[in-house]
């Protein structure tokens, strides 16, 4: 039970010492789902003390994906419980403590993505709208380590899958180059490179996006080579903050989001917490979006320069201009 809660701490633990309720489970995708699912139930195992279970468990996972490191280190922790008990995850001496923590820091947040589930009946208040040829979209928590994939139901996101990630050594909101950090924003692929063209430490296939992007840059913000991409080949998945700032998947979860994502199409939406809204207040606020365009488009051609900039901030920039320079040229032109 120690070994439990020590992953989970007081988020999501009840003080009685059992999980908290959990909500309604989301449908898993396989991959990454299942492998999820087994580690969570050999965990789970740990916690009722059955040990020789959970060992089965955690060796039928790795029959499944020998390279993946939490998996061995569990193990090592079961076959160590059998001398005396334990009171953490990785418990060997001699080990890499950078390294055990990052494996804890993983073994956590997939064990939180399986107890608090995601929102039912909610989806992400960035995609407010697609556009008909855009048959996917991104949406990125690196505050849960989780990207999730939602599919253009008629202009309505729909969920579809859901994948473990691993975002910047140092945390989000990137403001320059080399600061390890992953950008927040709205983003778009840009190409997609195969594993023949890039090397083994971007595993199965690489996606770049569109960082920075045009508020970014007004921002002041500069660096490049953010990409989504998988892992090396003798890797299944990487910490939770392990990257230089990109977003990286393991290379199963990496194979099935490159089949539904479009270079130039594909919007890739950055959150380190993502908020969740009912769809009917998201249609609420498409239908606003698009009352705002209309009347804007509206007052720019009625040729009523006030109404026109009624629509515009004081702190307006474009390039090379400010609101009143920008006034000036729409009064001239008018």
């Amino acid at each position: 039970c120690a070994l439990l809660a020590s992953l989970l701490a007081p988020s999501a633990m009840a003080m009685g010492g059992k999980p908290a309720a959990q909500k309604r489970e989301a449908p898993q995708n396989q991959g990454s789902g299942d492998l999820e699912a087994m580690l969570v139930k050999s965990l789970l195992e740990v916690r009722q003390n059955r040990l020789d279970v959970a060992m089965k468990d955690i060796e039928a996972l790795l029959n499944l994906y020998p390279n993946f490191k939490l998996a061995h280190l569990i193990r090592g922790d079961l076959l160590m419980a059998r001398a005396h008990p334990l009171s953490t995850i990785g418990s060997a001496a001699g080990a890499s403590q950078q390294q055990i923590s990052d494996l804890r820091e993983e073994a956590r947040a997939r064990l939180l993505r399986h107890l608090e589930q995601m929102p039912v009946n909610r989806v992400p208040k960035y995609l407010v709208q697609f556009q008909p040829e855009q048959h996917h979209a991104i949406v990125v928590d690196t505050g849960k380590s989780r990207l999730y994939l939602f599919q253009n139901d008629n202009g309505t996101p729909r969920y579809v899958a859901d994948y473990y990630v691993s975002s910047g050594k140092t945390g989000a909101e990137k403001n320059k180059e080399g600061d390890q950090k992953t950008p927040l924003g709205v983003y778009f692929v840009t190409a997609s490179l195969p594993k023949t063209q890039i090397s083994d430490f971007y595993g199965s296939g690489a996606f770049p996006i569109s960082y920075p992007n045009e508020w970014d840059r007004q921002q002041g913000k500069n660096g490049h080579g953010i990409w989504l991409h998988g892992v090396p080949s003798d890797t299944y998945s990487r910490p939770p903050r392990a990257s230089n700032g990109c977003v990286v998947l393991a290379n199963p979860d990496m194979d099935k989001l490159g089949k539904t994502l479009q270079v130039g199409l594909t919007p890739v939406v950055i959150s380190d917490n993502v908020d969740w809204i009912d769809p009917r207040e998201l249609a609420a606020q498409r239908s606003e979006l698009s009352r705002r365009v209309e009347n804007w488009r509206r007052d720019w051609e009625s040729v009523d320069t006030d109404k026109y900039l009624q629509h515009y901030s004081r702190n307006f920039r474009a390039p090379g201009q400010n609101f009143h320079s920008w006034e000036d040229q729409k009064r001239q032109v008018n």
